[in-house]
């Protein structure tokens, strides 16, 4: 049994490598694509130092608070465009029954979908994040903290952004709608959560999982609490459990709709 683990998350890995080196065949593009994103995240700065020009917080949080949570966001999002990135498009999978060539792969179904593509400016995001933490708000234990909750971070966007995709097994059009929550998941993550009240505070502590993303997340690298901690691991491994129940369940209801299609 570990042995098998070993093995499908070796073939995840290599996978993965092997996305970033394809991508890299053309330097320039690769480099280039990394920087600007980077450059694009930074822009945003501006806009915070303006307004805390003009307050003193901004939903009780400050410039070192809203920097950490800007940072955590990209570099959630980052780990998991770059590791996971197919799962952000598996309704076009499964509509167009694209998933055929995954099905007859001896390789776990889930991860082999999951691992076959990468976003090459999500690389960016990462270093972005990793960046702004050191700049803004570094401690060792932070640190520590910070990697911790982007791994718990991207794997919650990850699973969020397949349980919306595996919708489309069920509802015509649920593409449209899950693509539509996954963005606001990330719309959402850059703000802080002190401006939301009633109703909207409630659904990003629920039904999108923005708090446990990162919201619980920057609370606990500002003041440490276990409690919020352990909530934020909890809910990691159930998201995670939950996801992939609907995904394997949903694939009971796939039907291939038999195109002819090359895969290079």
């Amino acid at each position: 049994m570990l042995m098998a683990v070993k093995n499908q998350m070796r073939v995840c890995g290599l996978s993965v490598k092997y996305n970033i080196m394809r991508e890299m065949l053309n330097k320039v593009t690769f480099l280039t694509n990394i920087l600007f994103m980077m450059l694009n995240n930074a822009t945003f700065i501006v806009q915070w130092v303006i307004l805390l020009r003009l307050k003193d917080n901004v939903g009780g949080y400050t410039m070192s608070e809203i920097m950490l949570l800007w940072g955590l966001t990209a570099s959630c999002f980052g780990v998991s465009h770059i590791l996971f990135a197919r799962v952000f498009s598996l309704p076009d999978l499964i509509i167009n029954g694209k998933l055929d060539f995954y099905l007859v792969q001896p390789k776990n179904i889930l991860l082999s979908v999951m691992t076959s593509a990468t976003d090459t400016s999500a690389i960016g995001d990462f270093f972005y994040g990793l960046l702004i933490m050191c700049i803004f708000c570094f401690s060792v234990r932070r640190f520590f903290l910070f990697c911790l909750f982007t791994m718990t971070g991207a794997t919650i966007m990850t699973a969020f952004a397949l349980l919306m995709g595996s919708l489309s097994f069920w509802f015509v059009r649920a593409e449209m709608f899950g693509n539509h929550m996954v963005g606001s998941m990330a719309s959402f993550a850059t703000y802080p959560d002190g401006i939301f009240k009633g109703a909207v505070r409630f659904l990003l502590y629920s039904v999108i999982p923005v708090g446990m993303a990162v919201y619980f997340p920057v609370h606990v690298m500002m003041t440490f609490d276990v409690v919020k901690l352990l909530w934020v691991l909890g809910f990691t491994l159930l998201i995670t459990v939950v996801s992939v129940i609907v995904f394997y369940r949903g694939l009971r209801r796939y039907s291939s709709s038999s195109l002819m299609a090359a895969r290079m």
